[in-house]
């Protein structure tokens, strides 16, 4: 598998994930870990920067993945499947027709830099 199919793939998975967080049948851990996973996909901060040669995007290449796969395997096959089948009308046009999902991401960023801002300032 080259990098295009990597790369489609995991922009499959990731909705897909998204979705089994809000199906009840979904045991917790995988919850959990998909909620971890979804956002740090969807997160503007990587754990080691994009602009650091190599290492920035190796990263990408091998966190998200190992992630993915760890929360795949968590969630059982059916739930999987369905999820992916819907997740599949989520992008049309190259972007997700419910956007308003990149909220909670954005609410957790703001209220970590609330936290360091607080840490430094006293208020």
């Amino acid at each position: 598998m080259n990098l295009k199919e990597k790369a489609k793939t995991i922009a499959t998975y990731i909705p897909a994930l998204f979705l089994a967080m809000k199906k009840k049948n979904t045991p917790v851990a995988a919850k959990i870990l998909a909620a971890l996973t979804v956002g740090y996909a969807l997160s503007p901060i990587d754990l080691i920067p994009d602009f650091i040669p190599v290492l920035g995007y190796l990263d990408d290449l091998i966190i998200l993945p190992l992630l993915i796969t760890s929360t795949v395997k968590l969630i059982p096959p059916e739930i999987m499947e369905e999820c992916k089948v819907e997740a599949a009308g989520m992008w049309k046009g190259g972007k997700p027709t419910k956007w308003y999902y990149t909220i909670p991401v954005i609410v957790l960023w703001l209220l970590i830099i609330w936290w360091i801002v607080s840490l430094f300032i006293p208020i």
